[in-house]
């Protein structure tokens, strides 16, 4: 088996946030992040990352992340395109936004050909988290099925005290696969618990805090890059009628395709982990608190790069 390698979003770099966030330092010895998620990946395993981003930020990037994780993982960059799209389709006149995440995983098409997993650049995970996809992928393969993972984590593990974030909410069977899966945009705490609205705050349904819900970190075989391949014309067809500024691809909704035809499975992998993100401003010295309480309780080392 091909070893597992590890696929870093970070095309998408600050639109919410102003700026690019990922290469904010989250502790006083300047790492970022991302340098978190590295290091728990390299610790689970896994020895190569392909950074995703835009073109225009390259220079920007490599200066501070790149060159720097090049000395500790073999790197590769995919570029995410908004131009990237199959002949006989043209963007939309005007529209800037990329095209979601599934098409971000598509740029990487001709530097994957084994098993990987997929984080959002931004998101800390957790050392859990990176080990359980790794072993995961190490000793799994497609059969009669493709045969995907996820890490799952606990709803209340993942909101901010700042705003609303977007997740989605799993539906799983009793063999712990990934039956459904449903993208709710706008999650909030709410009079004492956590709710979502899809009618701008109009209506909110509460939603328990120990639902299993997906922070974007997967795991794939290959199949699924000619999977997302396969099923863009058929997106852009739908999406550039119905919304062609802001429509995305989404990777969740590729999965659940697959599911739905019953060419592929997911198994749900659990982190108890508390997930840490800057979706806003005020989250960085909440963050930059769990970080060093984590560093205190010896989970990370206090500068992580100097022991490598």
């Amino acid at each position: 088996m091909k070893k597992p390698v590890l696929v870093i979003m970070a095309a998408g770099m600050g639109s919410r946030y102003g700026g690019l966030k990922q290469i904010d330092p989250v502790d006083k010895e300047g790492h970022i992040i991302m340098d978190f998620s590295m290091y728990d990946a390299k610790r689970a395993g896994f020895e190569k990352v392909i950074f995703i981003i835009k073109k225009e930020i390259e220079e920007d990037f490599k200066n501070t992340v790149g060159n720097r994780m090049s000395e500790i993982m073999e790197v590769e960059y995919a570029y995410q395109d908004l131009h990237n799209i199959p002949e006989g389709f043209d963007v939309p006149e005007g529209r800037v936004k990329p095209w979601g995440t599934a098409h971000a995983v598509l740029s990487a098409i001709d530097l994957i050909d084994g098993p990987f997993a997929v984080i959002n650049a931004d998101d800390y995970y957790g050392k859990e988290a990176f080990q359980v996809i790794y072993d995961y992928l190490s000793t799994h393969e497609d059969d009669e099925k493709y045969r995907y993972t996820m890490v799952g984590y606990q709803l209340g593990n993942t909101v901010t005290d700042n705003g609303h974030v977007a997740r989605g909410l799993c539906d799983m069977n009793a063999a712990g696969e990934l039956t459904g899966i449903h993208e709710r945009t706008r999650i909030e705490k709410r009079e004492g618990g956590i709710a979502y609205s899809e009618d701008d705050g109009e209506t909110w349904v509460s939603v328990p805090a120990d639902t299993t819900v997906s922070m974007n970190m997967w795991g794939f075989t290959r199949s699924i890059l000619d999977e997302i391949k396969k099923g863009f014309p058929a997106f852009l067809e739908e999406g550039l009628k119905t919304n062609p500024m802001k429509c995305e691809y989404f990777l969740p909704s590729v999965v659940s395709d697959l599911i739905g035809q019953d060419k592929a499975s997911v198994a749900v992998l659990h982190s108890a982990d508390k997930w840490y993100g800057v979706t806003y401003k005020e989250d960085k010295p909440v963050v930059m608190a769990a970080i060093q309480k984590l560093k205190d309780d010896g989970v990370y080392p206090q500068h992580l790069w100097e022991q490598k």
